[in-house]
This record gives C-alpha cells, sequence and structure tokens, in this order.
C-alpha cells in the first residue's frame, strides 16, 4: 500500500506520495491536469535546475540568501541535472499556460531534498519552496527562460552533430559519384545530364544552409526573460539580478546568454522560437525533398527508376517475399510531416499573448523540443541506416542516359530549338534513337551527333 505525507500550501493541506520529493502544488497539478500522456520534457526541467542554481549564487552574492541554503540549493540542482530525480517531475504539458506548476514542481523538489541534506547536517535552516529556491522570480520569467535556455541547449548539442553526420556523408558520396554522368529530371520528366555528385551536392548544400540558418535564429534565444518577474517590471528582484543569472548560465553552459533587454517583450512574446522553429521547418523541408529523392530513385528494382541502391534493413513486406522498401525515407518523412504540424501549433499559440503574459508557453516549448528530438533521431537513423549504405546502379544509370530524348538539347546551338525538337519528336514516334532520327530527318549526319552528342560534356 502506498504511503503518504501531508504538504500544505495557501489551500490546505493535501496528501504526496512518501517516496516523492515534491509538494502540494505538484500534487495539486497532477490530479488537476490528467489530460494526455505528454509530459513536461526534461530538458525544460533541466533549464530550470539551472536557473536555480544560478539563482541561488546571484541571491547569495547580493546578501538575501544564505551560503548554507545557497550551497543545500546547488548541490540539489547538479544532482537534478545529472538526473538523479527524473521521476519527480510528473506534470503534463497541458496545465497553466504559465508553466507555474512545473516551475513549483522545480522548486518543490529542491526545497525538499535541500531539507533533506540541511537535517542530516543537523542544521536548523529550512528552505522555502517560494520564499528560497524562488526568491528573486516569478514563473513568468523563469519558464520563457528555461524555454530559451532548453531549446539553445538541445539544438547546439543534439541537433547540430546528427546534421553534421549526414552532412559528411553526403560530401562523400559527392566525391565518389562526381564524375558519374546521369539523366536530370525535372517536372517529373527527363532533363538534360547532371552527374549523381552534381545531384547529390544540393543535398549537402540543403542541409549547410539549413545549418546556418539555425544558427543565425538561435542568436534571438539567446536573449533571457530572467530578472522581469510577474509583469516585466522586475518587482521583488534586485535590479542587477537578471543581468547576473544570465552571465551565471552563460558561465555554466559555455553558450553567451544574455538578459533581454526589454522584459515586457520577453514575458508577452515568443516570437523567437516562432523565428527558430521557422528555421526547423525549413530543414524539415528539405529533408522531405532529400528523402524523396532517394526512395524515388532507389524505386524498382525492375519497373522504377532504379539508379541507385539501398540497404536492405529489414523484410518490406509480410505478404511478398524479398520486398526491400525506402523505410528510411519513410520515417523521416513522416518526422517531416510532424515538424510542420508543430510549426503550425507554435506560431498560432505565440500569437496569443495578452497585456503581459503570453500563456501557451507549455504548448510551445513542448513542440519546439519535440521537433528537434524528432530531427535529431531521424536525421542519425537516415545517415546510419541508409545514407551510409547508398550505392549506384552504374548499368540503369548509363541505360538511362542513352535512351534520353533531352540529349537533344545540345544541338541547339548548331541547328536551332526548333529542328532539334523535330529529331526528339520523331525519335520519340517512331521508338528509335536519338541518332538514327537525326539522320532521317538530314539534319545532322552521323559524324556530327556523335561529336555535338557527349553526356559528359553537357554536365
Amino acid at each position: 500500500m502506498e504511503k503518504f505525507r501531508l504538504e500544505r500550501d495557501t489551500l490546505g493541506e493535501i496528501q504526496v506520495p512518501m517516496d516523492k520529493y515534491w509538494g502540494a502544488q505538484t500534487q495539486r497539478s497532477s490530479e488537476n491536469f490528467q489530460i494526455g500522456s505528454e509530459k513536461m520534457p526534461l530538458e525544460v526541467v533541466y533549464a530550470l535546475a539551472l536557473i536555480k542554481k544560478a539563482a541561488a549564487e546571484v541571491n547569495h552574492d547580493l546578501g538575501k540568501l544564505s551560503k548554507e541554503k545557497m550551497t543545500a540549493i546547488l548541490t540539489v540542482c547538479d544532482q537534478t541535472l545529472k538526473g538523479v530525480f527524473d521521476e519527480h517531475f510528473p506534470l503534463a504539458v497541458w496545465q497553466t499556460g504559465s508553466g507555474t506548476q512545473t516551475n513549483m514542481n522545480v522548486n518543490e523538489v529542491i526545497a525538499n531534498r535541500a531539507n533533506e541534506l540541511l537535517r542530516s547536517q543537523g542544521s536548523v535552516e529550512r528552505i522555502h519552496p517560494n520564499d528560497d529556491v524562488n526568491m528573486s522570480q516569478s514563473s513568468n520569467d523563469t519558464f520563457p527562460t528555461a524555454m530559451h535556455v532548453a531549446a539553445y541547449i538541445k539544438m547546439t548539442e543534439n541537433l547540430f552533430p546528427a546534421l553534421n553526420e549526414l552532412k559528411s556523408t553526403l560530401l562523400t558520396k559527392e566525391k565518389a559519384f562526381m564524375n558519374l554522368v546521369k539523366i536530370g529530371r525535372t517536372h517529373l520528366q527527363d532533363a538534360t545530364p547532371i552527374t549523381l555528385g552534381q545531384e547529390i551536392s544540393g543535398w549537402r548544400a540543403m542541409l549547410e544552409k539549413n545549418e546556418r540558418m539555425l544558427k543565425d535564429s538561435g542568436t534571438y534565444v539567446l536573449d533571457l526573460a530572467i530578472g522581469g518577474t510577474a509583469v516585466g517590471t522586475g518587482i521583488n528582484a534586485h535590479p542587477k539580478f537578471g543581468d547576473k543569472v544570465a552571465e551565471k548560465l552563460a558561465a555554466y553552459t559555455g553558450y553567451p546568454f544574455k538578459a533581454s533587454s526589454n522584459k515586457f517583450h520577453a514575458l508577452t512574446s515568443h516570437d523567437e522560437m516562432v523565428f527558430l522553429h521557422g528555421a526547423l521547418k525549413a530543414l524539415a523541408a528539405d529533408l522531405m525533398k532529400i528523402a524523396n529523392d532517394v526512395r524515388w530513385l532507389a524505386s524498382g528494382p525492375r519497373s522504377g527508376i532504379g539508379e541507385l541502391m539501398i540497404p536492405a534493413n529489414e523484410p518490406g513486406s509480410s505478404i511478398m517475399p524479398g520486398k526491400v522498401n525506402p523505410t528510411q525515407s519513410e520515417a523521416l518523412t513522416m518526422v517531416a510531416c510532424q515538424i510542420f504540424g508543430n510549426d503550425a501549433t507554435i506560431g498560432f499559440a505565440a500569437s496569443q499573448g495578452n497585456f503581459e503574459l503570453n500563456v501557451f508557453k507549455p504548448v510551445i516549448i513542448y513542440n519546439v523540443i519535440q521537433s528537434i528530438t524528432l530531427l535529431t533521431d531521424s536525421i542519425r537513423s537516415f545517415n546510419e541506416n541508409c545514407a551510409i549504405g547508398i550505392e549506384s546502379n552504374k548499368d540503369v544509370i548509363k541505360k538511362h542516359v542513352e535512351r534520353s530524348l533531352m540529349l537533344v538539347t545540345a544541338l541547339n546551338p548548331y541547328i536551332g530549338y526548333e529542328k532539334a525538337a523535330e529529331i526528339a519528336k520523331l525519335a520519340f514516334k517512331e521508338n528509335c534513337t536519338l541518332k538514327e532520327a537525326a539522320e532521317k530527318t538530314g539534319y545532322v549526319t552521323p559524324e556530327q551527333f556523335d561529336q555535338w552528342i557527349k553526356p559528359e560534356n553537357m554536365v
């Protein structure tokens, strides 16, 4: 039988599981918001722990918090950042729109664990979740600060490494296939030749530009709301508190966080998150294109394009033996669809700031973190299980080039567009080669055709 203890807040007493460090406000939230299975991302919890650590140090430096209390808070924050208390952060995303209950969840866990440490040391000091852990803060400035810190760290330390791995793979393939001439395609129709390496270079360049756009958008997320407290005026906080906490966060993480120059904006607007996620959506759009190109080019093996060969990672069908499906491309394109949906949610939620506060914060950061996580995981999966193993089917590529009617484009400078078009139409109508059609029209001799039609010179 589960055992409980009584915890008290301004509404009175409530039972809390004996083995959990959270307090009354967390318990009320867990009982009042049993909505869905989506939980507040631990990335946000860890960001709040960093903020509480920085706040304790700054409040001590400003003479507002004793050294003994500060030390206990710092110890618990460090333990939290190591994942020791992950099970003690149970709250749903679907809670108060300011994130107050998650902020208090972190405050309560830190306070209760810190008091446990103080008692074990024989100290008479006791830490209060609001008065000490939340000193000089409001959920209205700590939660948006945590949103920015969590998103920036997640993107920098998870997404960028995965992106670089795929870029490296594509560069290797680009170099390996740079001289392999294939037929280009526009409008899903045959076009003039291109090398497979050139085609892949377009994919690689997309990811390079995506990374630059993500880094550009990330600079805006470095601005933090901390110091604004309830409505942006900084009530109950030292005038230097926000700047000093931001300096601590920069020192802890190695990233140049700074306090926002206008806290009224920082509490009620999330345009930075919209901009950041727009760059994530751009990445998703390019990944959709790359994944689709791969599965189209690998289609077949006998009734499709078949110019690429991809790894066979698992049986492709429950009924058709020997079938190989482009499953990694399918997973990546589904992730892209999810990111597009997340972007719509974030954009709408960010438009809902009323007066001094936007109260759609949890759903915004949940979707941002989910997008970064999904992109990171799917990019790494696509790279390791598909891109690295891509090979060219030289025989099919050669056959497609030789049969292409669009090689006739090379004749334009010599005989003009209309005569070249007549040759192509004749070749298609009579199902003969371009060379045969050219000779039949009398516009080009066989010797001229061989001299002018060289696919390797058309790329």
